[in-house]
């Protein structure tokens, strides 16, 4: 496992772990940052492949993050990135500290937003104070509700 995150293939995000959070589950989740190769294993060959794939929306998260690491990576920022997955079913895919302030990202592959892509957001806002939340999806256009913003994954 150290060879694959020394050669940049997985990341393995920390769980992230609060005093408000008691119910917590703290294993580190793993992603396949290098998604190319992902879908060469899964035998993924064409983009027509992967639209219908059960595995897609984990494939997509796993992108997300990688995109979010190297944007990080890149620009020098001192962030720290988690996930978070409470027992009682609350679970946020990307969480990003940085600076004092956390921000919360939800990845959904999804074309269109379905009004189950903000339930995760919304319930994290109700237990982390002085929190900002946005979700990375499949669509075209962004568009914000309930003060989140869903932007597209262009």
């Amino acid at each position: 496992m150290s060879v694959l995150e020394a050669g940049f293939l997985v990341q393995r995000l920390p769980a992230w772990l609060t005093n408000q959070c008691k119910q917590v589950v703290k294993a580190p989740k793993l992603h396949f940052i290098e998604s190319g190769l992902a879908c060469y294993l899964l035998d993924i060959r064409e983009p027509e492949q992967l639209r219908h794939h059960p595995l897609r929306g984990a494939i997509f998260e796993s992108w997300v993050v990688a995109e979010m690491l190297k944007q990080q990576l890149h620009a020098s920022h001192e962030a720290r990135l988690f996930h978070c997955r409470e027992s009682r079913g609350l679970e946020v895919d990307l969480l990003i500290e940085a600076g004092g302030r956390c921000i919360a990202l939800e990845a959904k592959s999804g074309a269109t937003i379905a009004a189950d892509f903000f339930t995760p957001l919304e319930k994290s806002r109700t237990l982390m104070s002085d929190i900002r939340a946005g979700i990375v999806y499949g669509g075209d256009a962004a568009q914000s509700r309930h003060g989140i913003l869903a932007v597209p994954w262009r």
